[in-house]
C-alpha cells in the first residue's frame, strides 16, 4: 500500500512540472505582454577587472537587447511595443553549477536540474520584481583567455548560463551572445553546424535567397556568424549585424505554420 502511495506521489509531482513546463512554454511564446528578462551579472573569475566592469553595469549596456527584439519582432508583425524587457539585478555571489566537459546524457540531465535549483533561489532578490526569465552573466577578465567557456540557454525553467568579456568595447558582441541564449529559452534551436561553428545554409542564412550568396549582410541570431564564403563567417560586433531569421520566427512563435 505504502509503495502505490509514493507511486503516486510521484507521478503527481512528474504532472505538476510537466504542467508547469507547458505554462511556461505558452506564457512566454503568447507575445501578449513583455517579456520580463532579468539579468544577473557575476565575477566568473574573481578578477579585479571584472568586479570593476561589473561595478560600472548600467540598464544602457543592454537597452540593445530590447531594440533588436522589438525591431525583429514588428517585421514578423508581432503587435507589441516592447517584446522584450531587460532588468539588471544586483550582482550575485553564489556561482551557478558549471556543465562538466563531455558530460553524457544523465550528466547534462542532472547539470539542468542543479541549475534550475540554483536559478530558483538564486534569481529572488528580495526588493526586486521576479523575473520570468533569469540569465546568469559571468563576466571574465579579457586579459586572462583567448576565449570564455560555452553558453547554455534552456527553455525548461527558463534559464541561462552566459559567460562574457568585461571589456567595454566588447559590450556589443557580449549582447549579441546574450540575446542568443535569451532566444533559446524561448524555444529557439542552435543554426550552425557544431563541428565547424559555421551557419548551416538555408536557416542559419539571414538572406538565403541572396544573389551572389557571400558575403551575407548580417548574421541569424541562432547561427550567431555572418558568412562570408562558404568556409569563412565572422562574429557580428552589435545586434544592429544580427536579424531573427523565419526558422527561428516560426519557433518563438513569432510566425506560424
Amino acid at each position: 500500500m505504502w509503495r502505490n502511495i509514493r507511486i503516486l506521489f510521484l507521478l503527481l509531482v512528474l504532472a505538476a512540472v510537466a504542467l508547469q513546463q507547458w505554462l511556461e512554454r505558452v506564457h512566454t511564446q503568447s507575445w501578449k505582454d513583455t517579456l520580463w528578462v532579468g539579468v544577473y551579472p557575476l565575477n566568473a573569475d574573481g578578477s579585479r577587472a571584472a568586479e570593476s566592469y561589473i561595478e560600472a553595469l548600467s540598464h544602457k549596456d543592454f537597452e540593445s537587447i530590447e531594440t533588436f527584439c522589438a525591431r525583429e519582432a514588428r517585421h514578423y508583425g508581432v503587435q507589441l511595443d516592447e517584446p522584450v524587457h531587460i532588468e539588471l539585478y544586483p550582482e550575485s555571489r553564489e556561482l551557478p553549477p558549471q556543465l562538466a566537459s563531455g558530460a553524457g546524457l544523465l550528466g547534462v540531465v542532472w547539470w539542468s536540474l542543479e541549475l534550475r535549483w540554483y536559478a530558483a533561489h538564486a534569481g529572488s532578490v528580495p526588493g526586486h520584481t521576479p523575473s520570468t526569465i533569469r540569465l546568469f552573466v559571468l563576466y571574465h577578465d579579457p586579459s586572462t583567455l583567448a576565449s570564455v567557456p560555452d553558453s547554455h540557454g534552456l527553455q525548461k525553467g527558463l534559464v541561462g548560463v552566459v559567460h562574457a568579456f568585461a571589456a567595454r568595447e566588447m559590450t556589443g558582441s557580449n549582447d549579441v551572445v546574450i540575446a542568443h541564449e535569451l532566444m533559446h529559452t524561448v524555444g529557439a534551436t542552435d543554426k550552425y553546424d557544431f563541428a565547424t561553428d559555421q551557419p548551416l545554409y538555408p536557416i542559419g542564412y539571414a538572406a538565403p535567397d541572396q544573389q551572389p550568396l557571400y558575403p551575407q549582410p548580417a548574421a541569424e541570431i541562432m547561427a550567431g556568424r555572418r558568412p562570408l564564403s562558404a568556409a569563412q563567417s565572422e562574429m557580428p560586433r552589435s545586434l544592429a549585424d544580427v536579424v531573427v531569421g523565419p526558422a527561428t520566427a516560426l519557433e518563438i512563435r513569432w510566425t506560424r505554420p
